[in-house]
């Protein structure tokens, strides 16, 4: 992998990291749930009410229990993930309410649409893993929505998922469906399996529902990424230096917690920061802004020592157009040349998280494919110097017919499964725009996917589960 880009100089590391300590310390942080409280008061931090104050020194020796990188198991070993160093983790969008069509229009997502994205994720050679809520069918009662996805998750594909962050009692069920499926809760906190998404309430708090589901991962040692959206001008101050500490105060704030809990549970730096459009009110994903916080974050993660989230093909636009493809390609440049380790929103993403497309995941697979080819960089071994073959070929020969062309050229270079490089006379004959030639590619791949198999009695016993929690639930 090529040398990460670092986008600060160390004083300005340094100063970021200042200024955070400084809001931990004398502004706080509140938690408006009391198990957590009671965890403060018992690392002996300050807690006055809801709001809680973190010494430096704290901060600081929690940091050091955290794993700079760490395994990720799924129930197919040679889908493994390792979170950390120089390792990059692609996986589909994250949440998004909406889908939108080829023709333009949007409707609300269903559970048809999840599973559709769980299998095109566990087709895809560039999609790590299968995500998390890629689409959130707006046709499950919302009491046993995640009992659904994650089912369709295990079902659809053998790759890794991410577990629900909406409350306690949602993240125990789905460390119960994971001790399921990998042969109980001890094998799972062994080797963990499960990632969810805890983000904080920005400015500067965590409410009841993220904060159990957080505790609740961490005594189970299971991952947690523990991330902030910063708007700046709205939620954060409209200048980038003090939102990154804004973001960075309440990131250390959840690891600690984290630690706390259980010394050694993995975490993930996570960052979703960006700005609010001053004309709008909006969030704005697709902005140079938002790749500096990208930048940023990747920096600071290394800095403490832990792995890092954020970016993915990142856009503000409504329709797969030229402005998704360009704000897409600079935030995941971006993230992948200052070295972002785990990328939610790696593919499908629309207008800043609300909406998912069929074609724009098939673009951003292209895109990721790209970059990771890019990120090789180059080889420097014999074939790679070629001093031979071009001694052979000559002044005025060619390569076309040579034995080291027909050996390497698919080890070099890279070979698009959706752009066209026809001649324009090939393409003319039905000059199809990318977002045709996607629609059409990710029809074929869903047509032609057959989902991983899984063991009948482990299977049974997930759907006796639900079937059980289900009916707790009040659910249909």
């Amino acid at each position: 992998m090529l040398p990460k880009y670092n986008i600060l100089t160390e004083d300005q590391v340094q100063k970021i990291h200042e200024n955070t300590m400084k809001i931990l310390e004398e502004i706080g942080i509140e938690f408006e749930y009391e198990p957590a409280l009671e965890v403060f008061r018992r690392e002996g931090q300050k807690v006055e009410g809801k709001r809680v104050y973190l010494t430096r020194e704290f901060v600081e020796s929690k940091l050091k229990s955290a794993p700079a990188e760490f395994i990720l198991h799924a129930r197919n070993p040679e889908n493994n993930v390792v979170i950390g160093g120089d390792n990059i983790v692609f996986m589909p969008g994250y949440g998004a309410p909406f889908i939108y069509e080829l023709d333009g229009s949007r409707r609300k997502t269903t559970l048809q649409d999840y599973e559709n994205f769980a299998k095109l994720a566990g087709a895809s050679k560039n999609m790590h893993l299968s995500g998390g809520t890629m689409a959130e069918p707006q046709d499950i009662p919302d009491g046993i929505r995640h009992l659904k996805m994650l089912y369709s998750s295990i079902k659809n594909s053998d790759k890794c998922f991410m577990g629900s962050a909406e409350g306690r009692k949602r993240a125990e069920d789905s460390i119960e469906m994971a001790a399921i499926l990998f042969g109980g809760k001890d094998v799972i906190k062994e080797k963990p399996v499960l990632v969810s998404l805890i983000n904080s309430l920005t400015p500067l708090k965590y409410d009841e529902r993220m904060l159990g589901a957080l505790m609740a991962y961490a005594e189970a040692g299971q991952a947690v990424v523990i991330a902030s959206l910063v708007m700046a001008g709205s939620t954060g101050p409209a200048s980038l230096a003090g939102t990154l500490s804004l973001q960075n105060a309440e990131v250390l704030a959840g690891i600690s917690l984290a630690q706390s809990i259980n010394p050694g549970t993995p975490v993930i730096y996570g960052s979703t920061s960006a700005l609010s459009d001053m004309r709008s009110g909006s969030l704005s994903i697709g902005s140079p802004e938002c790749a500096l916080f990208i930048s940023a974050s990747a920096q600071l993660a290394r800095y403490y020592g832990v792995p890092s989230r954020s970016g993915g093909g990142l856009n503000d636009s409504k329709a797969v157009d030229a402005q998704a493809g360009y704000e897409s390609m600079m935030t995941l440049m971006a993230t992948t040349l200052t070295g972002i380790n785990f990328v939610l929103h790696t593919a499908g993403i629309l207008q800043y998280f609300m909406a998912m497309s069929y074609e724009k995941f098939i673009m951003d697979d292209e895109l990721a494919g790209m970059l990771l080819h890019y990120m090789k960089g180059y080889t420097f071994d014999e074939d790679g110097m070629a001093y031979d073959v071009i001694a052979k070929v000559g002044p005025g020969g060619h390569f076309l017919t040579q034995k080291h062309t027909r050996k390497n050229h698919k080890r070099e270079f890279y070979t698009p499964t959706l752009s066209d490089r026809n001649a324009y006379d090939g393409w003319a004959k039905d000059k199809l725009e990318a977002k045709q030639r996607a629609h059409a590619r990710w029809q074929q791949i869903l047509a032609n996917y057959v989902p991983p198999a899984l063991d009948q009695e482990i299977d049974a016993k997930l759907q006796a589960f639900i079937a059980q929690r289900s009916e707790v639930l009040g659910g249909e």
